[in-house]
């Protein structure tokens, strides 16, 4: 008798709760919808468009996996791997950067250098396209007005490169990485860095031994959210170096508008998947990251 009352009490308890649960699941069916119809609608036709195969003479279509296959060869998969090192060696770099940056920021006692710091990130991160390249172009092109002044031509600079689009994309990338890292830097306990004095501890110590393995999940979240975001850009290449260096969305972009070859729409969608395929990698490497930081920072 006394063990069926806790039983029967938990079924209104439980209903309750249920009842708690279905206005919020309600609230979210609009995002879930919009993002079914932004999101997966496009996924599923990329998808459908990787793996079909368009008679030129008859408009037949078919299942192949020709498309996948021809884009892992020859210059589309030349450009795949330009894409994956230009967002490796930007990411890698303004990871470096980004860093000491940040704790500058942190650790200063100018709350109006740090927020006019913030501020400033948050718009650089977000600037770039066309506009950016432009303002490189004047800046440091062939006729750029630093360019001209310094005399960097006949040392050798060329902003139509590699190294040139890099020095663009950290443009972005170092003040993403210092509104990445900032919230983590400021989760490092003050507590810590004393009982490491205490201990006889330098500052490279603490750092290396302490701060750093702390960071490292952040750091390397970061890395990839920065690797993301320099991998998916296209407007800033396509307007500086064209078809100089390559890079898979450019390869998309002439595949769909036909400037090379006609009737390479669909092995743009398998370079499309292929870019989806490898941001789903990233992915997968950064949210748990993300996690393991967030439990050692709450």
């Amino acid at each position: 008798m006394n063990t069926a009352l806790p039983a029967a009490g938990a079924v209104p308890v439980a209903s309750a709760k249920r009842r708690h649960r279905a206005p919020g699941l309600l609230a979210v069916l609009p995002l879930l919808a919009f993002t079914a119809v932004a999101f997966g609608l496009p996924a599923l036709a990329m998808l459908n468009g990787a793996f079909t195969a368009r008679d030129q003479a008859t408009g037949a279509t078919s299942y192949t996996l020709d498309n996948m296959t021809t884009s892992l060869r020859g210059p589309y998969l030349t450009a795949l791997l330009g894409s994956v090192k230009l967002s490796a060696v930007s990411a890698g770099i303004a990871t470096v950067c980004g860093l000491p940056l940040a704790q500058a920021v942190v650790s200063s006692r100018l709350r109006v250098l740090r927020e006019a710091v913030l501020t400033a990130s948050g718009v650089l991160a977000n600037f770039g396209g066309v506009p950016l390249a432009f303002a490189f172009v004047a800046t440091l092109g062939n006729a750029g007005v630093l360019t001209r002044h310094l005399g960097l031509t006949d040392k050798g600079w060329d902003l139509y490169s590699f190294w040139g689009l890099v020095i663009v994309y950290l443009y972005f990338l170092i003040p993403l990485m210092v509104l990445t890292v900032t919230p983590a830097l400021e989760g490092l306990r003050t507590q810590w860095r004393e009982a490491a004095q205490n201990n006889g501890a330098t500052t490279v110590q603490y750092w290396l031994h302490v701060a750093l393995p702390v960071l490292a999940p952040t750091l390397l979240g970061g890395f990839v959210l920065l690797f993301g975001s320099a991998f998916a850009a296209y407007a800033t290449a396509a307007a500086m170096v064209g078809s100089s260096v390559p890079l898979v969305t450019l390869q998309i972009a002439d595949a769909i508008s036909g400037n090379v070859l006609v009737g390479q729409e669909h092995v743009a969608l398998a370079l499309s998947l292929d870019m989806v395929l490898i941001a789903g990698l990233v992915m997968a490497v950064y949210l748990p990251l993300q996690r393991r930081s967030a439990r050692w920072l709450a």
